[in-house]
């Protein structure tokens, strides 16, 4: 079976599809890509379908060597890259065949990138889903991050990509805007916003919050102006879905991302929305991020720009 051999498995590299849709009620997290956008755009690049599996890479990257001919796509985190030791460029197709190293070099801004390979990787689903979700280890490979020795195998390639793509670099989305240390991020009020006192909305957006060390793909704790609630709070759990921001007595939110649990009984204040979700997967500990509030219209309409944008990168 053709596959792809980890030579270096950088500092935690994991095999991400869409997530594991459909098994909430049982307690069982979504997980999938930290960026979802950037994922689906390496995706449409190689050639593949939207919801192949693919490599998240966080913060150092990968050596790869490959054992047949292969389209290879990388999005998401800007890195330096080479393919047998020539440099190439991010966000274009590339070409490998039997033998070829791509290599990661520096890091130049973002925290994941995605490396997307025609045909996808093919490890075994659980719960119809290929993605890695380390708490539980489920999925991936043995539900662990990459190791130096381990084999990936690939899919048959669904097609090959056009030559436009071999070109030049594809744009990404305007409603994408990669972070250099700091975002800015749309936020809807959340489901008990109303629990908090009348000032928190407006000191959520008063000043910028700092990633701190032990965030995770749980979740970002977010270290900025306190969010108060009236006195003690008596909440039942309730749903906590990717990009709510819960908020614990400390008054210091924490921003739930892929991995994060299925219910949980702390307040939530906002939502950041779906076409921003992508961007906050880029940010890192010692990052900051600032939150403002958007209408329904407005995140719509992001969302919208940004399905178009896919949508124009698979035809491209």
């Amino acid at each position: 079976m053709p596959s792809v051999y980890v030579v270096k498995p950088g500092l935690l590299t994991t095999v991400q599809d869409r997530g594991r849709w459909g098994s909430q009620s049982l307690g069982v997290s979504v997980s999938g890509p930290m960026d979802s956008y950037s994922h689906r755009l390496a995706n449409a690049i190689a050639g593949n379908d939207p919801g192949a599996a693919s490599l998240e890479v966080t913060v150092s990257g990968p050596e790869l060597e490959f054992d047949d001919t292969r389209t290879v796509a990388v999005t998401g985190a800007e890195f330096e890259l080479t393919v047998d030791g020539r440099p190439v460029a991010m966000r274009s197709a590339l070409d490998v065949s039997a033998g070829s190293v791509l290599r990661f070099g520096r890091r130049v801004r973002g925290t994941r990138a995605y490396v997307a390979i025609s045909g996808g990787i093919t490890t075994p689903r659980a719960l119809g889903s290929r993605s890695t979700h380390l708490p539980s280890a489920m999925g991936g490979l043995d539900g662990r991050a990459l190791r130096a020795g381990d084999r990936l195998p690939l899919g048959e390639p669904l097609q090959s990509p056009r030559p436009i793509r071999r070109s030049q670099p594809v744009e990404s989305s305007s409603t994408w805007t990669l972070p250099d240390g700091r975002a800015t991020l749309r936020v809807l009020p959340g489901p008990q916003l109303d629990r908090f006192v009348r000032t928190a909305w407006d000191v959520l957006q008063s000043a910028p919050y700092v990633v701190a060390n032990d965030s995770n793909r749980i979740g970002y704790r977010l270290v900025g102006p306190s969010l108060e609630t009236p006195g003690k709070l008596d909440l039942i759990s309730d749903a906590t879905p990717l990009g709510v921001l819960q908020v614990p007595p400390s008054g210091q939110p924490i921003l739930l991302m892929a991995d994060c649990q299925t219910t949980g009984g702390y307040p939530k204040i906002a939502a950041v929305i779906s076409a921003d979700v992508s961007v906050a997967g880029q940010l890192g500990p010692g990052d900051t991020v600032r939150f403002v509030a958007c209408s329904t219209r407005e995140a719509l309409s992001a969302l919208i720009a940004q399905e178009r944008s896919l949508m124009a990168a698979a035809r491209s």
